[in-house]
């Protein structure tokens, strides 16, 4: 399988990113898969201009001369996307925002309906065969009222992705934290091999590492300092 990660981190050291990375090595322990990481925020995309020269020219590409093309192109023929992000004010990070507004060359100005009801932009590419993961850490104790916004994003851009939502990741990178941070690591690297036989994630499994790792009180004491 081809597998795209968009790393929306913009820290060398990622709290979020050290889980992706434990689910990859769950998801492919022999290399077999073609894996290849995109470090956004050491690329060079700049945000979307709304001229929709790309569904005039329906070529699939942005007319924008920057590195959102060589993404595209990874896009497009991917079997697997993984959007691996912080949170920031409960929404994406804006250069990976960047980088998922300009997907617009991959759909038509024409708009279809549905069987749901909803109505959406006809595809370019066939979405159906991409499978979509997000993996989101925040700052926050728990996940309630945070996450929501991205849940929804992700849901309307993506179909119905699997989506995991971390709360309390800065604790990856607390040396003190590693005896609660290790346990997560290890499921997120059984998640992963879960998601390659099945290519989706059981609600059992996101509960699991969804589940805050230390009690919110103990959190906000650490946190506050005290």
């Amino acid at each position: 399988m081809k597998v795209l990660v968009l790393n929306g981190s913009p820290k060398e050291k990622s709290d979020t990113f050290q889980l992706t990375e434990a689910f990859l090595r769950g998801f492919d322990p022999a290399g077999k898969h073609d894996v290849r990481i995109v470090d956004v925020i050491g690329r060079s995309v700049a945000p979307c201009r709304g001229c929709f020269a790309c569904w005039e020219n329906a070529d699939g590409r942005c007319v924008i001369d920057d590195d959102q093309n060589a993404i595209l192109a990874l896009y497009r023929e991917s079997d697997v996307i993984i959007w691996s992000f912080p949170l920031y004010c409960y929404g994406m990070p804006s250069h990976l925002k960047a980088v998922l507004d300009r997907t617009i060359p991959l759909i038509r100005q024409k708009m279809v309906r549905l069987p749901d009801g909803t109505v959406r932009h006809e595809a370019l590419v066939d979405f159906s065969r991409i499978h979509t993961l997000i993996i989101c850490g925040c700052g926050f104790p728990d996940w309630e009222g945070n996450f929501d916004a991205v849940r929804i994003m992700s849901a309307n851009c993506f179909g119905r992705p699997d989506i995991v939502c971390v709360p309390e990741a800065p604790l990856m990178n607390v040396p003190e934290a590693q005896i609660v941070a290790e346990p997560l690591r290890r499921r997120f690297e059984a998640a992963g091999a879960e998601y390659e036989r099945t290519l989706t994630l059981s609600a059992r499994t996101v509960a699991a590492l969804e589940t805050p790792m230390i009690s919110a009180a103990e959190y906000i004491r650490n946190v506050n300092g005290g």
